[in-house]
């Protein structure tokens, strides 16, 4: 299936997820037997933003679950669990808009030191997995576009897992991914709630 048609169907997915839960009317996502990918495996973060703010964020890293099932279910997670923003309401799913992305599998770093690791990170390209012990954070590749230097990326990504933003140990983790997004201010005359 070509890609643009891939982010229609998942996004239409995500919102009708969203509309299931909150119980409001939406149009059920078009689905045929040709859709096999599907119920592949897939990995997804799905965002909402509202009037350009950040209003939930929910996320798999691996591909465990059909790709069906993982973007519904992050769908819901992000407009009714995100622990940083109360749950969406139902007069308010018209005033968000969606952003699905597609994961590819997570690539583990191989670094000396931080500064062999900032070396290796891609701007605008990387999503990147940050772990030391039970400390645990990711940024995806969107986010590059408001902390554009890889120190700053980094450091913020240790603030994330709740830790110093200078903080440094020989047993930090990094792995990275690219991601396929689309967002529903793409197709806006397409998509139009339904």
């Amino acid at each position: 299936m070509e890609r643009n048609e891939q982010g229609r169907v998942l996004l239409h997915i995500a919102r009708a997820a969203i509309a299931d839960a909150l119980r409001v009317p939406c149009t059920p996502a078009r689905l045929d037997g040709n859709m096999t990918w599907l119920s592949q495996p897939g990995a997804t973060f799905v965002t909402l933003t509202q009037r350009g703010e950040l209003r939930g964020c929910i996320g798999s890293l691996q591909a465990c679950d059909p790709l069906i099932d993982d973007v519904s279910n992050n769908a819901i997670s992000a407009a009714l669990h995100d622990p940083r923003f109360m749950p969406l309401a139902a007069d308010e799913l018209d005033k968000v808009s969606v952003e699905v992305s597609l994961l590819s599998e997570l690539q583990a770093l191989s670094f000396r030191s931080e500064a062999d690791a900032l070396a290796q990170l891609r701007p605008d390209i990387d999503g990147v997995v940050f772990e030391c012990g039970p400390y645990r954070s990711t940024f995806l590749p969107q986010v590059w576009e408001s902390l554009p230097q890889p120190e700053q990326f980094l450091a913020k990504l240790k603030s994330k897992a709740r830790l110093p933003e200078d903080f440094w140990a020989a047993d930090i983790k990094l792995s990275r991914y690219t991601v396929s997004k689309w967002r529903e201010t793409d197709y806006a005359r397409e998509v139009a709630h339904g």
